[in-house]
């Protein structure tokens, strides 16, 4: 049996009107993130009204924690770049349920 990935679930608070900067941001992180050992896919959704808490949520699949882990420790300076008005909350999910 293949062993499970994990799941990034990463909400980003953001203004709308700092949406592109932050997305640039991600899309930075993501060309150094997507290229490291573990990494499986990911996916920036963003939502469609301009009231929502999260206007960014990243979902994104790893073959395990520490590949992860280690994958962020190569970004510069450990962690991914700030961008003024954004807040990241970002935490790794098992499935305990799935309807596939």
């Amino acid at each position: 049996m293949p062993h499970p990935t994990v799941t990034l679930i990463n909400c980003f608070e953001v203004d709308p009107s700092r949406i592109e900067p932050a997305i640039a941001a991600w899309e930075r992180v993501h060309g150094i993130l997507r290229a490291q050992p573990g990494y499986v896919d990911t996916a920036l959704h963003r939502a469609l009204a301009p009231s929502a808490r999260f206007q960014l949520v990243n979902v994104a699949r790893w073959e395990s924690a520490e590949h992860f882990h280690t994958a962020i420790g190569r970004l510069s300076g450990g962690r991914p770049p700030e961008v003024a008005g954004l807040a990241a909350l970002p935490a790794l999910y098992t499935v305990v349920r799935t309807d596939r």
